[in-house]
């Protein structure tokens, strides 16, 4: 017999790791993925200890095209159903568009925008069959605002594709039990800023505008939960989306400069 799963992308570390926990404590059967076997090893371990749920776990680089296929295979040959969708591996690249190389940019796109649209695709027509699904695309306050210098030409407009593609997947297929939520997340303390040679910009970034993994992983999962369209964490960032969509970039970029930590130098 099928038993329901939640899959998280990215799940070894920060935000995927504290999502994949709280879904985990509200009783969801996990699958994470991620490149690190024996982080996964580990993991999958304590939360079948902690929550008494059942976890496996699958070791896959979405960098790699095969990626999202080697994925899907071990869903359905373990049976399993995914009717939650976390779609959250992500990093970034601390250069210069002209500094790195096609290759570079393409494993880059494929991670964060290629590999959510295949995963979305292997896994929504199950979705259909049971009128039933939850997608979490984590995005980031970065979608809302002008493209960044100085943490990598692609980001910024990388994120607010996965906006666009997570609503596409509402006005398409909301009517038919299956919602996608857009989580943006602004300045979250994880191992993202150090593993993508950024810590001594977050290190910049004020105390006050930084938020804890844990908190808005919880928040995040809430909203996927309520079929919310977009979940930003936070008062403070939900007024700087408010602020990016009416201002002129060029005075979003001037205030921003002094508080974001090199983003725009």
């Amino acid at each position: 017999m099928k038993k329901n799963y939640a899959l998280i992308t990215g799940a070894t570390a920060g935000i995927g790791l504290e999502i994949a926990r709280e879904l985990a404590r509200l009783g969801h059967n996990i699958i994470l993925t991620a490149r690190r076997e024996d982080r996964l090893r580990d993991i999958s371990a304590q939360l079948m200890q902690e929550f008494n749920i059942d976890c496996n776990y699958v070791s896959a680089d979405l960098a790699e095209f095969s990626a999202p296929e080697k994925i899907f295979n071990f869903c359905s040959e373990k049976n399993y159903l995914v009717d939650i969708l976390v779609n959250n591996a992500g990093y970034s690249i601390n250069k210069k568009f002209h500094e790195t190389g096609e290759e570079e940019e393409e494993k880059f796109l494929r991670v964060l925008g290629i590999s959510i649209i295949a995963l979305t695709k292997k896994f929504i027509p199950e979705m259909l069959e049971r009128k039933n699904g939850k997608i979490m695309m984590v995005s980031s306050l970065a979608s809302f605002a002008p493209p960044a210098s100085g943490w990598g030409a692609l980001y910024g407009p990388v994120k607010t594709f996965v906006n666009r593609f997570g609503d596409a997947i509402n006005i398409n297929y909301r009517s038919q039990g299956i919602t996608s939520t857009n989580v943006c997340p602004g300045f979250t303390v994880t191992e993202f800023h150090s593993a993508s040679g950024m810590q001594d910009a977050m290190d910049k970034v004020p105390a006050f505008m930084k938020q804890d993994s844990t908190s808005v992983a919880i928040g995040a999962v809430n909203a996927m939960m309520k079929g919310k369209t977009v979940w930003i964490s936070g008062i403070l960032n939900k007024f700087i989306a408010l602020i990016c969509n009416v201002l002129p970039a060029s005075i979003v970029i001037k205030m921003s400069s002094s508080l974001a930590g090199g983003r725009y130098e």
